[in-house]
């Protein structure tokens, strides 16, 4: 895969257990790119993003990811895959009974950090990034909802990802909330990495406008014109 792709998909059937969800899906995305994944519920955009980071198995075609085959890939080495890839959720996934910063460090502990100093300082410095630069010491329910999708946000980012992945990140967010998320996530690519966000909320893409693949009816089809 050539080093500006990130992702390389082609010929690639998308299931859940043994149900085809998607046919023959082929694309290509590269370092510093924003793609929008739209589609209705059901219709397949949760499923392609689990085959992404290989909580669902590619059965044939060609998929690459941040330099991984995933026909190829083994069980030992889904965990290094993942470090390369940073995961948002709709529903946070916040660890409740721990503050902001212990819910990074248990990602970081998790994925094999072990310097203390150097765990504090990244921390700090993926808080500043995503604006809760002061809020380490709070708990998750002394956030609003905007701010603990931010601390999503820090915690897809603590690995220094090459692709950020969002799952419909808006969708339990207030509007004003969510376009302060998707500022952030717009920030994210400029630093070189892809940003590929799973959404069937079309209100922001008129301010938001980036290249979009829309799953319907099995299919995933690259869009020709521009939602309104």
């Amino acid at each position: 895969m050539p080093l500006d792709k990130v992702i390389d998909f082609s010929g690639v059937p998308v299931f859940q257990r043994d149900a085809l969800i998607l046919t023959d899906v082929s694309f290509t995305i590269e370092k510093g790119e924003f793609v929008y994944i739209i589609g209705r519920t059901g219709s397949g955009k949760s499923s392609l993003l689990k085959t992404l980071y290989a909580e669902l198995p590619v059965k044939s075609g060609s998929a690459h990811v941040a330099g991984y085959d995933l026909r190829k890939l083994r069980s030992r080495e889904v965990p290094y895959l993942r470090r390369k890839l940073g995961i948002v959720f709709q529903d946070f996934q916040l660890l409740t009974d721990r503050n902001v910063n212990e819910n990074l460090l248990f990602v970081m502990k998790a994925t094999g950090w072990k310097d203390k100093r150097k765990m504090e300082s990244r921390m700090e410095d993926v808080l500043e990034k995503v604006g809760l630069g002061t809020k380490g010491f709070k708990m998750p329910y002394q956030l609003s909802q905007g701010e603990q999708q931010r601390v999503g946000v820090a915690r897809a980012l603590v690995n220094d990802p090459d692709i950020v992945l969002a799952d419909e990140p808006t969708g339990n967010l207030d509007p004003e909330s969510s376009r302060g998320i998707m500022n952030l996530l717009f920030d994210i690519r400029k630093s070189g990495r892809a940003v590929i966000m799973a959404t069937h909320d079309y209100s922001l893409f008129r301010d938001f406008k980036a290249r979009t693949l829309k799953c319907e009816k099995g299919k995933m089809e690259a869009l020709k014109y521009e939602i309104n």
